[in-house]
């Protein structure tokens, strides 16, 4: 269904007043998807449920990010992240996503939800992409890219102990 080649370089936009819901199973296969969803990504209920939701992921993302993210939420946490997202015809839209773990009336985490709303502009074009090019650029840098995750891992780890913060309070501080 993707196509990781076909890339627009358009940015689509979505309403302050929106929110991008989606819920996944354990293994990130996408249970639910709202209308904002659809319309922003560009496709169809049919086409989402049951995929994984790395079916929006934008090839410049790094993926140290979506390592974190996992690591986070598999604990039991929630985050916060700022991520590009990749559209069905090859268009990309930025969002400022809350994902948290979802959980049965026992406590046990059955999946996850994410809320994206409309990044911060500023604090996306000064420091996010900035760090996210630096991020990619050590991730391709390397033969293999499991050496490249490793690194590029390395590089956010060291990043937030000299800011002596976890991710999320790195994110809410810029």
């Amino acid at each position: 269904m993707r196509n990781d080649v076909f890339l627009t370089d358009v940015e689509r936009f979505f309403d302050e007043n929106e929110i991008i819901v989606s819920k996944t199973d354990l293994k990130g296969r996408i249970t639910y998807c709202n209308d904002v969803f659809l319309r922003v990504a560009g496709y169809t209920e049919k086409e989402c449920l049951g995929q994984p939701h790395s079916l929006i992921r934008h090839p410049d993302m790094p993926r140290c990010i979506f390592d974190l993210l996992w690591e986070t939420i598999q604990s039991g946490r929630e985050i916060f992240a700022y991520v590009k997202n990749r559209c069905k015809n090859g268009d990309h839209y930025w969002v400022h996503a809350h994902v948290t773990p979802s959980r049965d009336k026992g406590g046990t985490v059955v999946g996850y939800h994410s809320n994206r709303r409309v990044p911060d502009r500023k604090v996306l074009e000064t420091a996010i992409m900035p760090l996210y090019d630096n991020l990619l650029a050590e991730e391709r840098g390397h033969q293999d890219r499991k050496s490249g995750l490793r690194a590029s891992k390395a590089m956010i780890r060291s990043l937030l102990e000299d800011h002596a913060v976890d991710y999320d309070e790195f994110i809410a501080t810029l």
